[in-house]
């Protein structure tokens, strides 16, 4: 019976054996067939256009293998999937679930309101000035306090002018002359002389009509307003052309504003405005402006708006602040787009743009004024594309990050190696050139690719990859199969470009048809 359980035993063991044998045989020939996969296999049928290292996508390499940067293998990039940088490409489940909403750029009117704060003053332009009209003194005063208001024609005070009583009684004494010869010609004299004493033609007729002597003078206001100044006390003595009163009118005051430097060019004399003062709600004050006064204030950089406006009933009075706003000429036919496409950094603006090919591209773009939930682009887009208005934060980061891959991904300058000629010293900014030769593989518009040896400046080994061709183009020699020797210098992006190349004797150094052969082998 023991024999029997240790005879079962070992059957089972063996048949567990055999089972892990098996599985471990399955997975082996697995591994050997994808091994033995080719190298340009893709998914779903792309083609590969090229190679790269995922943490140096600067640089493009025409065959798999290992990075000359890391520790790693290169990966393809494939069709459809290049050049495209900075753009973003997402489903159009993840669209929806984003909640993204797109609007078009179009040209339009824009209306740029222009709110800004004043205080009210008087309108020096409705001034009255009252002066006597003689030698004399006050014998009365109707207006005793400044800042009274007046009606036109009010009497404001009397004066009594002793010169005007000879002037009179000289007038009546040659009119009493009859028609002796030359009276006529006195009486105009007499006439002369009262005027030169400072009597108005009205009080010269009344003195005619009256046949009285007119000693007093009732002085009037010749507008309607406010006193603003008071220069006469009863019982003073007054000489001609001295001031009595100083009149303001209130039918109409200025509003004097400070006007943004940014908005000024906007606002030109006879903009129409509309003003509020706190202290009469719902009052609407029409008016215009007047002049810009051309003055910048050194610590507020604003420049003040002169603006006349109408007050009825004088309800606005000096030194009242009123709120205004002015309404500049409509600008016709501006690009436009609704302003919360914009994404302001503080430095720049941005739009997210939605490309025909479902990508998404931030691009930089130059903003003009702004009104009514929509700004005015003056350069960086064209009528007809579509924006981002809701989740271009995500979008723009995104785009960014994979923008910005290829300029961090540059490997810094090193020195040049020894027995190297260093760069022109005129040329200190730029970064160091590296020279190799090799075998030319493939020439293309704006590429070439060559299969060199070891680079050791840079820690390459032999490779074949493809550099940026040089502007001017390629000398004669210099095709494919030709071996060669050239100068390389990495770029602002970070791919490397020929500087200089041509090509080599047959007799050329063993190190680079080796490096040529072993970038072959790869």
């Amino acid at each position: 019976m023991k024999r029997h359980a240790i005879l079962l035993a070992l059957a089972a063991s063996a048949a567990i054996g055999a089972a892990a044998y098996g599985l471990y045989a399955a997975g082996l020939r697995q591994g050997q067939a994808q091994a033995a996969a080719p190298a340009n296999a893709t998914p779903a049928g792309k083609k590969v256009l090229y190679w790269q290292d995922p943490m140096t996508p600067g640089q493009k390499f025409d065959r798999p293998g290992k990075s000359p940067f890391m520790d790693m293998q290169l990966v393809p990039v494939y069709a459809g999937d290049d050049g495209d940088e900075g753009k973003v490409r997402i489903s159009p489940r993840v669209r929806q679930n984003l909640g993204i909403r797109t609007a078009l750029v179009a040209r339009g009117t824009l209306s740029t309101p222009v709110d800004v704060v004043g205080a009210v003053a008087y309108n020096e332009r409705d001034v009255a000035l009252v002066q006597a009209r003689g030698n004399g003194y006050v014998e009365r005063l109707y207006v005793r306090a400044p800042l009274e208001r007046v009606r036109k024609g009010q009497p404001l005070a009397d004066l009594y002018v002793p010169d005007w009583v000879a002037a009179q009684e000289e007038f009546f004494a040659v009119r009493r002359m009859g028609g002796t010869s030359g009276a006529d010609g006195l009486l105009d004299a007499a006439r002369q002389r009262m005027r030169l004493a400072g009597m108005a033609p009205a009080q010269i007729r009344a003195v005619e009509a009256s046949g009285k002597v007119q000693a007093r003078l009732g002085v009037t206001a010749p507008i309607a307003g406010v006193v603003a100044e008071l220069s006469a006390r009863e019982g003073m003595t007054v000489v001609a052309g001295a001031p009595l009163f100083r009149l303001n009118g209130t039918d109409t005051v200025w509003v004097n504003a400070e006007l943004p430097e940014s908005v000024a060019a906007l606002v030109r004399p006879g903009t129409p405005a509309l003003a509020r003062a706190a202290a009469l709600p719902g009052v609407l004050f029409k008016g215009s402006v007047g002049a810009i006064l051309p003055e910048v204030d050194p610590l507020t950089r604003t420049l003040k708006a002169r603006i006349e406006l109408a007050n009825p009933g004088g309800r606005l009075v000096p030194g009242m602040f009123v709120g205004v706003s002015l309404a500049p000429a409509a600008r016709r036919d501006v690009l436009l787009l609704p302003s919360e496409a914009l994404i302001r950094t503080g430095t720049r603006s941005v739009v997210v743009l939605a490309n025909e090919d479902g990508s998404f591209q931030p691009v930089d773009v130059e903003t003009g004024a702004e009104s009514d939930a929509r700004t005015e682009i003056r350069k960086g887009l064209v009528a007809g594309q579509k924006v981002v208005l809701s989740g271009q934060f995500l979008l723009d980061s995104e785009a960014s990050l994979r923008a910005t891959t290829t300029r961090m991904s540059a490997p810094p300058p090193l020195p040049p190696p020894p027995g190297m000629d260093s760069a022109p010293a005129a040329e200190p900014a730029r970064s160091p050139s590296y020279r190799a030769s090799g075998k030319v593989e493939k020439i293309g518009p704006d590429e070439i690719t060559i299969s060199h040896g070891p680079i050791p400046a840079l820690h390459w080994e032999a490779m074949t990859m493809g550099f940026k061709a040089p502007p001017d183009g390629f000398p004669p020699g210099v095709v494919v199969g030709a071996t060669v020797a050239f100068e390389i210098r990495a770029g602002a992006d970070g791919r490397y470009a020929i500087v200089a190349i041509a090509p080599r004797a047959p007799s050329a150094p063993r190190a680079s048809s080796a490096a040529s052969a072993k970038g072959g082998a790869q």
